[in-house]
């Protein structure tokens, strides 16, 4: 019986440790098990949590083993290692597979019913090695996918037109990484184009403004790596966001990456694609308006993370 109040996270590190908290915060769980590797870690990290939950709402935290997520509704892996200064996120690839190829076949193993929510990079490889490792059905194996990278582009659009971000509706897409795209054509404030928005706010260098707002969204991971070497409090909020939608049945769109079957033309590949998100996990990926080149640019993306997988033994 699967318990949707419960959730595990797998990997302790920053990502795992950051999202443990931003999780407990949410008010949603009731029960939270987490493993590492270096099983201290993982009981340190309980302690800490635990010691606040006079002041939130009550949550069982420990360190527990691959038996203890049975039940659990929602699975977070964070495991792996680290983006390094100067390192793109599929740099990452072969020493995350290999982890990977250790934690899957333990969860395949206890024939786990609940969601996996794969957060470490490269996210949409990753999220496709989950995919194929565990035998899961494509629904219930989701990725964080572009969700941080949406978030920051309506940050720094809220920041250019001087507006609150959440009336910002703007995706980022595709791979989470250098090759993703943010979407203009459907991008829109209140129900107002982008491009007239802007000129409301007396921004007339449209193109000059998209290369630029892009520039910085595409490259803010690398910024924040140079400056304090991780990033975490983002993506720990993102994962927050898509454990509400699951947890509470919202069916919000989120651009999350899941399996392509079809959309777009993709197929066998895992990117993000604003997706309606519930508690069976992916419901719909939607089918967005694109123009011809964010068409074009999304193919790009997809097939910069093909090369990839075929470069893999799984």
């Amino acid at each position: 019986m699967v318990n949707m109040q419960k959730v595990a996270v797998i990997g302790c590190g920053f990502v795992g440790a950051t999202s443990a908290f931003s999780l407990i915060q949410s008010g949603l769980f009731s029960e939270m098990v987490l493993i590492d590797a270096n099983h201290e870690k993982a009981v340190g990290e309980a302690m800490d949590l635990s010691h606040g939950s006079a002041y939130s709402t009550p949550v069982k935290i420990y360190a527990g083993s691959y038996d203890d997520i049975v039940d659990a509704g929602l699975i977070v892996i964070t495991a792996g290692a680290n983006q390094k200064p100067n390192e793109t996120r599929l740099d990452l690839v072969k020493k995350n597979v290999s982890i990977f190829k250790s934690i899957i076949p333990e969860i395949k193993e206890r024939n786990c019913e609940g969601i996996l929510l794969i957060v470490s990079n490269p996210v949409d490889i990753l999220t496709y090695v989950t995919l194929k490792l565990s035998g899961f059905p494509a629904n219930r194996v989701i990725g964080s996918g572009t969700v941080l990278d949406t978030a920051r582009l309506k940050h720094v659009l809220g920041e250019h037109l001087q507006v609150d971000s959440r009336n910002i509706h703007a995706y980022v897409i595709g791979e989470h990484g250098d090759s993703e795209l943010a979407v203009w054509s459907g991008a829109q404030v209140a129900g107002i184009h982008i491009n007239h928005f802007c000129e409301l706010r007396g921004h007339f260098q449209h193109q000059e403004a998209m290369n630029r707002l892009y520039q910085e969204v595409r490259d803010s991971a690398y910024h924040i790596i140079e400056r304090k070497g991780a990033t975490y409090y983002g993506v720990a909020v993102a994962v927050k966001r898509i454990a509400e939608a699951i947890v509470k049945n919202e069916h919000a769109v989120l651009p999350i990456s899941s399996l392509m079957q079809g959309e777009f033309g993709l197929s066998d590949l895992c990117l993000s694609i604003p997706t309606v998100v519930g508690n069976k996990g992916v419901e719909m990926v939607v089918d967005i308006y694109l123009d011809n080149e964010e068409k074009q640019k999304l193919l790009e993306s997809a097939h910069a993370l093909k090369q990839v997988l075929e470069s893999l033994d799984i």
